[in-house]
């Protein structure tokens, strides 16, 4: 049972959505995803039809990364609780309403172009995280 946030979490994520159909329905993935959580980071690298790297780094990758996606530990943890209880995250608690909602956005990147990565595979992202429903998670 992989505490959330670890690598062992970020790497049990990246083995279902390899295993599943994501990438067939979906197609292609290509980014370089940072994740903050508090004062961790973790990267999560796509590469065409895999998640192909699960990393714990530092503040400093963050800025090589195509975009981050930021929220405060309590709004990780309520996000993946719906998702957990539903089967998937339902609208509140999507990556894209999340990054709507937000003031300061989820989805984060000095580079533009990059950090519309997120929104060009959103749904990848998404299934990504939706792949945990049934995943037994404690919280760190």
């Amino acid at each position: 049972m992989p505490a959330f946030p670890s690598v062992e979490w970020f790497q049990e994520a990246a083995d279902r959505l390899n295993k599943s159909d994501s990438f067939k329905r979906l197609g292609n993935c290509d980014a370089e995803v940072g994740i903050q959580i508090g004062d961790q980071y973790f990267e999560v690298d796509f590469e065409a039809f895999e998640v192909t790297k699960v990393a714990k780094t530092d503040a400093a990758r963050m800025e090589e990364v195509d975009f981050v996606l930021v929220q405060p530990p309590e709004a990780w943890k309520a996000m993946i609780e719906d998702i957990r209880a539903n089967g998937k995250a339902t609208h509140d608690f999507t990556l894209n309403s999340l990054d709507l909602r937000s003031d300061e956005e989820l989805a984060k990147g000095k580079d533009y172009h990059r950090r519309d990565l997120f929104y060009r595979f959103n749904q990848t992202f998404q299934d990504y995280f939706d792949g945990t429903a049934t995943m037994e998670t404690t919280f760190a």
